[in-house]
């Protein structure tokens, strides 16, 4: 076990630069140590705030392991941070809640604020989701929005807790849309924007994200034959100067399928017509068996096909607590300039 030890020393000290530049930006939430590519696969140590996350994905970790990498930590950052530990060895990457490896303080699991960008957020290490409440790899996207969306209209699509969107209005957007199915997601996404009153209102739109982005590109809503859709939203169409679409990897309804594997087309066509002429869409791809090379002529190649070519595609790379030894990070960022 020393052996983890020592890797998590190098990765901490290989951040050094990272963490000074992240601290003056305003950003306390970022990958402490990335297992995959730092020497123990299937862990990862974050810090959100005031809290540590400990995450398991291969097998669980032993107690006096997981205090002692809290105390690594704290020494190397020279502060106290709330512990909490999630093991989510089983099935389909859930948290095990009955886990017996490691007791959670109270204090710990309680609701917080940290920063991004000058920017605050909800987080909370362990919660009634699945995942954390900012996924920390897109920072980088984030920020880009933050930095290009003066006077735009921006639709954020698959908005999860807001994070783009919150980024669009603190940049000077005009008018800023988060779209998604879950009103847990977009409930937080809304305490975010409490958190930061100086920012102008965002607007919320739960929906599918097949039925509002087809109404949005002036498309009809297509069913199965004998098939009665669910209820929707409906919209006007209306197309975005800047369009973010980070879909999940799969997810299935009434409307459609999500599958960035087989089917990133499905999505990506009626982004494009949501997108205005000469307007911007930023795409993302978080599958680790799709290559870049490849996802982005499929990209490009759609865009052609849909009568949308792209006038500049340029790449956004995760920031460097998330490295990649390869080359090929799991998560693929394009900006294209229609």
């Amino acid at each position: 076990m020393q052996t983890l030890f020592s890797a998590l020393d190098a990765a901490l000290s290989r951040r050094e630069s990272l963490l000074a530049r992240l601290h003056t930006q305003g950003t306390d939430c970022y990958r402490l140590f990335h297992g995959s590519q730092e020497g123990a696969a299937g862990l990862t140590l974050d810090r959100y705030g005031p809290q540590l996350l400990i995450q398991s994905f291969h097998a669980p970790v032993e107690n006096e392991v997981i205090l002692a990498l809290h105390q690594q930590v704290q020494r190397f950052l020279g502060q106290e941070l709330f512990l909490v530990y999630n093991d989510r060895s089983q099935g389909n990457s859930r948290i095990d809640r009955s886990s017996t490896a490691h007791t959670t303080e109270p204090d710990a699991l309680e609701a917080t604020a940290a920063r991004e960008w000058g920017l605050t957020y909800r987080v909370r290490g362990r919660h009634a989701g699945q995942d954390p409440l900012l996924f920390l790899d897109l920072r980088n996207a984030r920020g880009w929005v933050k930095q290009n969306s003066q006077d735009k209209s921006v639709l954020n699509l698959f908005a999860y807790t807001c994070g783009v969107g919150l980024c669009a209005a603190a940049g000077g957007a005009q008018e800023v849309w988060n779209l998604d199915f879950a009103t847990r997601n977009l409930a937080v996404g809304q305490e975010n924007g409490t958190l930061n009153p100086s920012l102008p209102p965002m607007q919320f739109v739960q929906s599918d994200y097949f039925p509002a982005i087809r109404q949005l590109a002036g498309l009809p809503i297509t069913h199965r034959r004998g098939q009665r859709l669910p209820s929707y939203p409906r919209l006007d169409p209306k197309q975005f100067d800047l369009v973010f679409l980070d879909p999940p990897a799969w997810a299935k309804s009434a409307f459609g399928t999500v599958d960035l594997q087989r089917d990133y087309q499905s999505l990506l066509k009626p982004a494009l017509l949501a997108t205005a002429e000469n307007g911007t869409l930023v795409c993302c791809n978080n599958l680790a068996k799709v290559s870049m090379a490849e996802w982005r002529e499929s990209v490009l190649r759609c865009a052609s096909k849909q009568g949308r070519p792209v006038r500049d595609c340029q790449v956004i790379a995760p920031d460097e607590d998330f490295p990649s030894f390869d080359g090929q990070p799991p998560l693929k960022t394009l900006i294209l300039q229609l």
